[in-house]
């Protein structure tokens, strides 16, 4: 048992811990976890979402091979199985600015709702002081509910100078970024995988003229970020014009080294 003094101690610290008649264990609070962060960027239609999902979730052909998918059906306590292997594999937690963005616009009781929809249907940036507070209210928010979960990918940001800036400006010393995961395509091949979302995705900018608007705004103040950073040596580049499992399979290579 833990002396008075020592339970007024980690009372001071923040600490919690359940009855230590048996083994200790200190649930340390989120504060004391530094967010380890990889942003994730790319032209729109890169496939940016689609490869976080699997990077958080894994699939099947990360830790089984071909021969052995194709000799075994998983059904019942198989896939149960596989569930509790696969499950966050790398540990990341996957938060996209945009997502976060059209979230909020769509939120009634937003003050912000009106203008995210005016950039976003502009192909411009939303203000970077919006965009940190949405993701800074998710990070805290994750590691608040589990500290264990400081890992995440930033999908879509930082997309300009300004984003950068207010970036290191507010998250100085309170957040590590890992790395930058850029997926490198065609910008014609970017559209069309849009134009193909659009007919599904209900998104009011998938469609050909806010598009390229973006992906002007891509090439003009996103680009030059990516390559700031890939001067620092920390850009993990991929070709994200080959398909989806071709794409993934040289993320996993990535994952696998870097953890």
């Amino acid at each position: 048992m833990l002396s008075r003094c020592g339970r007024r101690l980690l009372h001071v610290l923040g600490l919690s811990f359940p009855l230590l008649t048996r083994r200790p264990l200190f649930l340390f609070p989120h504060r004391f976890m530094k967010p380890q962060v990889v942003f994730v960027l790319g032209g729109p239609g890169a496939g940016k979402g689609t490869q976080c999902a699997r990077i958080v979730e894994g699939t099947l052909k990360n830790l089984f091979s071909n021969t052995t998918i194709r000799k075994h059906q998983f059904f019942g306590a198989q896939l149960s199985l596989w569930s509790s292997v696969s499950h966050h594999k790398y540990g990341y937690t996957h938060l996209s600015a945009g997502e976060l963005l059209r979230d909020e616009r769509k939120n009634p009781d937003s003050q912000y709702g009106e203008l995210i929809e005016k950039y976003i249907k502009d192909g411009k940036i939303v203000p970077v002081e919006i965009t940190i507070s949405l993701l800074r209210r998710e990070m805290d928010q994750t590691m608040a509910a589990n500290a264990q979960k400081n890992k995440f990918l930033i999908d879509g940001f930082p997309r300009n100078q300004d984003n950068l800036q207010g970036w290191n400006k507010t998250m100085d010393g309170k957040a590590d970024v890992s790395f930058v995961l850029f997926f490198d395509c065609n910008n014609e091949i970017c559209i069309e995988r849009c134009l193909e979302r659009g007919k599904s995705s209900g998104r009011s900018d998938d469609n050909r003229e806010s598009l390229e608007k973006r992906i002007q705004t891509y090439l003009q103040s996103t680009k030059p970020i990516i390559d700031l950073y890939e001067e620092m040596g920390k850009v993990k580049k991929i070709d994200a014009s080959k398909s989806v499992d071709e794409v993934f399979d040289e993320v996993v290579k990535i994952f696998d080294k870097e953890g």
